[in-house]
């Protein structure tokens, strides 16, 4: 990791960044209107490149209400044939960066039927039906225990300040559990029953290892998904990337004014 550090330190003339933001699937505009440096993944020493559309794939350093921040302009996934390390490294990096608030994005699909696209959901929990998790290996004592607890992953300090935003916005601000499975294929009608009856509110390919392993560094993390379609069997319509990415340009604005007023807060 030092390469990395030092790497990073390079462009960055040791910008320490107090808050980080993962912007999922369409959302990485913010990362553009407030960069002051962006470095590519390709670039960064012990960073992996994505290769989905919709995820530039930058590490950007930016100043948002006097606050330093680190957006990860994109991620990487499990389905892309990436390790779980290889996904959670950035996290990992961030918390020697000195990031103690990590606010984690997606695009999700609804299995609660009472969600309709366009709606954000506040994660309070979340199911890890991925088939592994990031941290299985040799356990980083610099970084975390060996036996974390997740009994509160996602803070609740944090939600309470997002839906403090919210109701500022006058955005109705869904509570509910994300459950991520590995991808690339959507899920069955099947699937999407099961997860329903599992209590699980949304569904998507992410967010999970991230938020597994920045909790597990120490730092406070707020996961947002934006419904961008309603699960396999809720709807007649067939699924696609096209559609998710259609929804989250709609949405950007009102998700962006959510993000800065959480960030203010902080």
């Amino acid at each position: 990791m030092k390469d990395t550090l030092d790497y990073i330190d390079v462009f960055t003339d040791s910008f320490a960044p107090e808050i980080g933001i993962v912007l999922g699937s369409g959302l990485g505009e913010l990362a553009d209107e407030y960069s002051i440096q962006s470095i590519p993944y390709a670039q960064i020493p012990g960073f992996t490149k994505s290769t989905v559309p919709g995820h530039k794939g930058n590490l950007v350093f930016a100043e948002i209400h006097n606050k330093k921040v680190v957006m990860m302009q994109g991620r990487n996934h499990f389905y892309e044939g990436h390790s779980m390390q290889d996904i959670t490294y950035p996290i990992k990096v961030m918390k020697k960066l000195g990031v103690k608030h990590l606010i984690i994005t997606n695009a999700a699909g609804a299995v609660n039927k009472s969600y309709r696209p366009g709606d954000f959901m506040i994660i309070t929990d979340h199911i890890n039906f991925m088939g592994t998790n990031p941290l299985i290996g040799d356990n980083d004592n610099s970084l975390g225990e060996r036996f974390p607890d997740m009994s509160e992953i996602y803070n609740k300090n944090l939600i309470k300040r997002a839906d403090a935003a919210s109701r500022i916005l006058g955005i109705n601000l869904k509570h509910g559990v994300y459950i991520a499975v590995s991808g690339p294929t959507y899920e069955t009608p099947a699937e999407v029953k099961m997860f329903r009856s599992m209590g699980a509110d949304a569904v998507g390919m992410s967010t999970v290892p991230e938020a597994t392993v920045a909790h597990y560094c120490g730092i406070n993390v707020l996961g947002i998904s934006c419904i961008s379609n309603f699960a396999s069997g809720i709807s007649s319509n067939k699924l696609s990337h096209e559609e998710v990415i259609e929804i989250t340009d709609k949405v950007k604005p009102q998700f962006k004014e959510l993000l800065l007023l959480i960030i203010k807060s902080l």
